[in-house]
Protein backbone atom coordinates (compact mmCIF):
# COMPACT_ATOMS: atom_id res chain seq x y z
CA UNK A 1 0.00 0.00 0.00
CA UNK A 2 3.11 2.47 0.34
CA UNK A 3 3.94 1.72 -2.98
CA UNK A 4 0.76 2.48 -4.22
CA UNK A 5 0.14 5.98 -1.75
CA UNK A 6 3.78 6.92 -2.98
CA UNK A 7 2.80 6.55 -6.82
CA UNK A 8 -0.09 8.50 -6.56
CA UNK A 9 1.62 11.44 -4.47
CA UNK A 10 4.57 11.43 -7.55
CA UNK A 11 1.18 11.30 -9.86
CA UNK A 12 -0.48 14.42 -8.13
CA UNK A 13 2.92 16.30 -8.09
CA UNK A 14 3.56 15.49 -11.68
CA UNK A 15 -0.19 16.31 -12.50
CA UNK A 16 0.64 20.33 -10.40
CA UNK A 17 4.14 20.74 -12.64
CA UNK A 18 1.99 20.14 -15.62
CA UNK A 19 -0.28 22.40 -14.65
CA UNK A 20 1.80 25.10 -13.92
CA UNK A 21 3.81 24.76 -16.68
CA UNK A 22 0.85 24.68 -18.97
CA UNK A 23 -0.30 28.32 -16.51
CA UNK A 24 3.43 29.65 -17.12
CA UNK A 25 2.97 28.71 -20.94
CA UNK A 26 -0.85 30.63 -21.43
CA UNK A 27 0.88 33.56 -18.99
CA UNK A 28 3.76 34.00 -21.89
CA UNK A 29 1.21 33.83 -24.59
CA UNK A 30 -0.75 36.44 -23.08
CA UNK A 31 1.84 38.34 -22.42
CA UNK A 32 3.47 38.25 -26.44
CA UNK A 33 -0.49 39.21 -27.81
CA UNK A 34 -0.68 41.89 -25.69
CA UNK A 35 3.08 42.73 -26.62
CA UNK A 36 1.89 42.50 -29.83
CA UNK A 37 -0.92 44.77 -30.21
CA UNK A 38 0.78 47.49 -28.47
CA UNK A 39 3.59 47.42 -31.54
CA UNK A 40 0.80 46.73 -33.79
CA UNK A 41 -1.08 50.10 -32.29
CA UNK A 42 -4.29 48.00 -31.34
CA UNK A 43 -6.27 50.81 -33.24
CA UNK A 44 -6.39 51.80 -37.00
CA UNK A 45 -3.79 55.22 -37.34
CA UNK A 46 -4.95 58.65 -37.79
CA UNK A 47 -5.41 60.42 -40.96
CA UNK A 48 -2.03 62.77 -41.14
CA UNK A 49 -4.10 66.13 -40.86
CA UNK A 50 -5.50 65.04 -37.62
CA UNK A 51 -1.38 64.85 -36.39
CA UNK A 52 -1.13 66.81 -33.54
CA UNK A 53 1.04 69.81 -33.45
CA UNK A 54 4.99 68.63 -32.89
CA UNK A 55 4.05 65.71 -34.88
CA UNK A 56 4.60 67.16 -38.27
CA UNK A 57 5.98 70.27 -39.92
CA UNK A 58 4.23 72.29 -43.15
CA UNK A 59 6.22 74.26 -45.66
CA UNK A 60 6.28 78.12 -46.10
CA UNK A 61 4.04 79.43 -48.53
CA UNK A 62 5.37 79.88 -51.95
CA UNK A 63 4.22 83.76 -52.11
CA UNK A 64 3.32 86.11 -55.75
CA UNK A 65 5.60 88.74 -55.84
CA UNK A 66 2.43 91.04 -58.20
CA UNK A 67 -0.25 90.17 -55.79
CA UNK A 68 1.63 89.29 -52.02
CA UNK A 69 -0.58 86.00 -51.75
CA UNK A 70 0.30 82.66 -51.81
CA UNK A 71 0.05 80.64 -55.32
CA UNK A 72 -2.95 78.88 -56.00
CA UNK A 73 -4.57 80.72 -53.64
CA UNK A 74 -9.03 80.12 -54.48
CA UNK A 75 -11.68 81.11 -52.36
CA UNK A 76 -9.38 83.16 -49.66
CA UNK A 77 -7.76 79.60 -48.93
CA UNK A 78 -4.26 78.64 -50.06
CA UNK A 79 -2.92 74.83 -49.36
CA UNK A 80 0.82 73.93 -48.28
CA UNK A 81 2.37 70.62 -48.10
CA UNK A 82 3.34 69.31 -44.52
CA UNK A 83 5.55 66.16 -43.95
CA UNK A 84 4.87 64.06 -40.84
CA UNK A 85 7.85 63.36 -38.34
CA UNK A 86 10.10 60.51 -38.88
CA UNK A 87 8.91 56.96 -37.93
CA UNK A 88 4.61 58.51 -38.08
CA UNK A 89 2.09 55.97 -39.14
CA UNK A 90 -1.02 57.68 -40.54
CA UNK A 91 -2.89 57.69 -43.66
CA UNK A 92 -1.92 60.35 -46.47
CA UNK A 93 -4.05 62.87 -48.43
CA UNK A 94 -5.57 59.82 -50.43
CA UNK A 95 -6.21 57.08 -47.95
CA UNK A 96 -2.81 54.89 -48.17
CA UNK A 97 -1.45 53.96 -44.55
CA UNK A 98 2.21 55.15 -45.07
CA UNK A 99 5.12 55.21 -42.46
CA UNK A 100 6.97 58.20 -42.90
CA UNK A 101 10.61 59.29 -42.87
CA UNK A 102 9.90 62.91 -43.13
CA UNK A 103 10.48 64.00 -46.55
CA UNK A 104 7.07 62.30 -47.59
CA UNK A 105 4.25 65.13 -47.88
CA UNK A 106 1.47 63.14 -45.57
CA UNK A 107 -1.58 66.29 -45.97
CA UNK A 108 -2.12 69.55 -47.40
CA UNK A 109 -2.97 72.27 -44.98
CA UNK A 110 -5.15 75.38 -45.48
CA UNK A 111 -3.98 78.75 -45.02
CA UNK A 112 -5.34 82.25 -45.08
CA UNK A 113 -4.67 84.15 -48.53
CA UNK A 114 -4.77 87.32 -46.92
CA UNK A 115 -4.94 89.77 -43.74
CA UNK A 116 -7.64 92.08 -45.30
CA UNK A 117 -10.78 90.61 -44.32
CA UNK A 118 -12.24 90.49 -48.05
CA UNK A 119 -11.32 93.98 -48.72
CA UNK A 120 -8.68 94.53 -52.06
CA UNK A 121 -5.52 94.62 -51.32
CA UNK A 122 -4.37 97.04 -53.95
CA UNK A 123 -7.46 99.40 -53.17
CA UNK A 124 -6.30 99.57 -48.92
CA UNK A 125 -2.81 100.36 -50.33
CA UNK A 126 -3.74 103.61 -52.96
CA UNK A 127 -6.19 104.53 -50.36
CA UNK A 128 -3.51 104.33 -47.82
CA UNK A 129 -0.81 106.23 -49.82
CA UNK A 130 -2.93 108.76 -51.48
CA UNK A 131 -5.88 109.98 -49.30
CA UNK A 132 -4.23 108.19 -45.59
CA UNK A 133 -3.97 111.29 -44.10
CA UNK A 134 -7.70 112.09 -44.02
CA UNK A 135 -8.28 108.42 -43.04
CA UNK A 136 -9.48 106.93 -46.23
CA UNK A 137 -8.22 103.62 -45.68
CA UNK A 138 -9.36 102.92 -42.39
CA UNK A 139 -12.97 103.76 -43.44
CA UNK A 140 -12.51 101.36 -46.11
CA UNK A 141 -10.64 98.71 -43.96
CA UNK A 142 -14.02 98.79 -40.95
CA UNK A 143 -12.31 101.19 -38.48
CA UNK A 144 -14.71 104.30 -38.48
CA UNK A 145 -13.04 105.65 -35.15
CA UNK A 146 -9.49 105.70 -36.38
CA UNK A 147 -10.65 106.66 -39.67
CA UNK A 148 -12.67 109.52 -38.16
CA UNK A 149 -9.74 110.42 -35.38
CA UNK A 150 -6.67 110.44 -38.35
CA UNK A 151 -9.48 112.67 -40.82
CA UNK A 152 -9.66 115.31 -37.36
CA UNK A 153 -5.84 115.36 -36.94
CA UNK A 154 -4.46 115.31 -40.68
CA UNK A 155 -3.30 111.89 -40.26
CA UNK A 156 -1.79 112.51 -36.71
CA UNK A 157 0.37 115.31 -38.56
CA UNK A 158 1.67 112.38 -41.13
CA UNK A 159 3.33 109.91 -39.05
CA UNK A 160 0.45 107.53 -38.68
CA UNK A 161 -0.66 107.80 -42.22
CA UNK A 162 2.89 106.76 -43.20
CA UNK A 163 2.74 104.24 -40.05
CA UNK A 164 -0.90 102.69 -41.81
CA UNK A 165 0.91 102.85 -44.92
CA UNK A 166 3.76 100.30 -43.63
CA UNK A 167 1.20 98.89 -41.55
CA UNK A 168 -1.25 98.33 -44.77
CA UNK A 169 1.58 97.03 -47.53
CA UNK A 170 2.71 94.65 -44.78
CA UNK A 171 -0.86 93.62 -44.55
CA UNK A 172 -0.61 93.99 -40.86
CA UNK A 173 -3.92 96.65 -40.95
CA UNK A 174 -4.33 97.04 -36.97
CA UNK A 175 -6.62 98.71 -35.27
CA UNK A 176 -4.43 99.49 -32.62
CA UNK A 177 -0.40 100.21 -33.45
CA UNK A 178 0.52 100.11 -30.36
CA UNK A 179 0.45 96.37 -30.53
CA UNK A 180 3.89 97.36 -32.70
CA UNK A 181 5.44 98.08 -28.98
CA UNK A 182 4.45 95.04 -27.35
CA UNK A 183 6.24 92.66 -29.92
CA UNK A 184 5.15 91.00 -33.21
CA UNK A 185 1.95 91.03 -34.33
CA UNK A 186 0.58 86.88 -34.24
CA UNK A 187 -3.01 87.26 -36.27
CA UNK A 188 -3.34 84.56 -39.09
CA UNK A 189 -2.27 85.29 -42.27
Amino acid sequence: MMVAARLRRRLLLLKRRQAAAAARLLGILWLACVAAEGVAGGEPPLKCDELRLGQYICEDPKIDNSTQEPLNCTNQTAYVPCHPAPNITCKDHSGNENNFTGKEVGFYKPIACRNVNGYSYKVAVALSLFLGWLGADRFYLGYPALGLLKFCTVGFCGIGSLIDFILISMQRPLSNPLHLLRGRHTENM
